[in-house]
């Protein structure tokens, strides 16, 4: 085990806090996309519907800030809270609005270029800790929920 990840839960001893997190996440993606796709619209009669230009902008835009807004709040956003999962830092502490912001920023980035996603959803399926690109240059892991936590 790596110093960074020391406060984590170990995967070998304690794999329940990783299974099934790869599914979550593709599932709680889906959701919190539609809740975006949700927002954009709601937003277009707002701009008179010129944010039809710019959509690809207007959706990454809002996001960018749907993410670190729940993100910051409970350590998940809202699909993720669906699927019982929540980000940690390498301390094992929930993320605050700082690490919301670096966690968004580099997953925001990564979208920019289709061989960062591919590279994330690899290391999701084949790291130990289910870590994306992001969460490993972070030292930061999607984990499932404690019951009641």
């Amino acid at each position: 085990m790596t110093d960074h990840t020391w406060h984590l839960p170990d995967p070998v001893t304690q794999p329940d806090f990783y299974s099934d997190v790869p599914s979550k996440r593709a599932i709680a993606w889906v959701i919190d996309s539609v809740l975006v796709l949700i927002l954009c619209v709601v937003i277009l009669p707002f701009t008179a519907f010129t944010a039809l230009f710019f959509f690809p902008a207007l959706w990454w835009m809002v996001s960018f800030i749907y993410r670190v807004a729940t993100i910051a709040r409970s350590s998940a956003t809202l699909g993720m809270l669906v699927m019982s999962i929540e980000f940690r830092t390498h301390q094992g502490d929930r993320f605050d609005l700082a690490m919301a912001l670096k966690h968004t920023a580099g997953y925001s980035f990564s979208l920019l270029f289709i061989i960062f996603q591919l590279i994330s959803v690899i290391t999701i399926l084949s790291t130990q800790r289910r870590q994306s690109l992001v969460d490993l240059a972070l030292g930061t892991v999607a984990i499932n929920q404690r019951a009641g936590g």
